[in-house]
């Protein structure tokens, strides 16, 4: 089958394609000038699905065009990787707030959303940090984080 496409499939592919690229340029860029691991999750995750929803439509403008017919399973794609792209990014903070909390370094994260913190006696005194540069730092935040637990309490978690 040697068939050709009409000029305006043609245009449309190629915007749809160039925007692709563009999308996906934009989020490697700003993946590379983003500081933090939390930062950099949001523009690729975006990016890159948009990027890929505009290569699913120029597949569908490609095969309606070629062959007359609407062409659902590419639409398929997109609606699949619009499901897991946020779920992935979700999972991947959520494995990197955990393993932040538990590193000695600790920096300025969320206090944990958990009944087993609420439940502990208010009279327990933090456990002192090893000496060393960030200690202070360690005992500020944990002076804060036990007195926010005593003065406030916790919203009931839903089953």
């Amino acid at each position: 089958m040697n068939a050709t496409l009409p000029l305006w499939a043609q245009i449309i592919e190629a915007l749809l394609l160039l925007a692709s690229a563009a999308l996906v340029l934009a989020a490697s860029w700003a993946l590379a000038r983003m500081d933090d691991f939390f930062q950099r999750l949001h523009p690729p995750a975006l990016g890159y699905t948009l990027g890929a929803w505009c290569v699913c439509l120029a597949c569908i403008v490609h095969f309606a065009a070629l062959d007359g017919e609407l062409q659902w399973r590419f639409l398929i794609i997109a609606m699949l990787l619009a499901i897991t792209a946020p779920i992935t990014s979700m999972l991947l903070a959520r494995a990197a707030l955990f393993r932040g909390r538990r590193s000695a370094a600790r920096r300025k994260l969320p206090p944990a959303l958990h009944p087993k913190a609420a439940s502990e006696p208010a009279t327990k005194a933090p456990v002192p940090a090893p000496e060393s540069k960030a200690a202070p730092a360690q005992q500020e935040a944990a002076e804060v984080a036990s007195s926010e637990n005593e003065s406030t309490s916790p919203a009931p978690h839903a089953a």
